[in-house]
């Protein structure tokens, strides 16, 4: 099975109703949500047909609005297909519940533990200090979104991992032990059919069907061509 779509519409779908902002500008998306630390809904989406030429007007763009500028493109964002610094990248593909030792409980929280459920996010991503902001910032995007699922993992009685499901998908998420990490997506996949569209680090040694890649990097100069053709 693979993504519907590409990996970057999947993204991109999931992050922009969490965004402030929404730019449409020759072929790229731009996300903006001040005050936000989520790589997701603060990127220009590179899509397929999107002539590099467009990246220092983007720069241009994010730099007066005083965000980085971070573009997120599918595949390896050095070697010439990208002008900039990778930042991250994710292997994003469908994923299907695999076996876990049954020893973490996955549950559905309520919105009034939004607090708690951004702290372990913060956290797991070595963040703590965005805990409140990200809060605040998920707290009215998430009002007009009734049928997303905020789920927390615990061990022990302690939270230990977070992940927000919405319309199929879940690639903002995050785990203090890497215990946890199958149970949450587990958890994700049977909200819908058995499957979810999600987003792993690298270094992460659950699998997925479909896999692409897509990095983000930090534009810094220009180039010709075009991204993703």
């Amino acid at each position: 099975m693979t993504v519907p779509g590409s990996p970057l519409e999947s993204l991109l779908s999931y992050y922009e109703p969490l965004c402030t902002l929404r730019r449409d500008f020759r072929g790229a998306a731009t996300l903006h949500t001040p005050g936000s630390p989520l790589l997701g809904a603060n990127a220009s989406y590179l899509l397929p047909g999107t002539p590099q030429e467009v990246t220092p007007l983007l720069r241009v763009w994010h730099e007066a609005h005083g965000a980085p500028p971070l573009v997120v493109v599918e595949g390896a964002a050095w070697g010439g297909a990208v002008p900039g610094e990778p930042v991250e990248s994710w292997r994003v593909g469908v994923y299907r519940p695999q076996p876990e030792p049954g020893v973490i409980v996955v549950e559905q929280t309520s919105r009034l533990h939004l607090s708690r459920f951004a702290g372990v996010l913060a956290e797991s991503h070595d963040l703590p200090e965005w805990a409140a902001p990200l809060a605040r910032s998920l707290a009215g995007p998430l009002e007009r979104l009734p049928d997303a699922v905020l789920l927390l993992a615990y061990a022990g009685g302690e939270a230990i991992g977070a992940l927000l499901w919405q319309a199929g998908a879940a690639h903002l998420w995050g785990t203090l032990d890497p215990a946890a990490d199958a149970p949450l997506l587990n958890a994700a996949a049977w909200l819908a059919d058995g499957h979810v569209v999600t987003s792993l680090p690298d270094d992460s040694p659950l699998t997925l069907e479909g896999t692409r890649e897509v990095t983000f990097a930090l534009l810094s100069g220009t180039s010709s061509g075009t991204v993703g053709a």
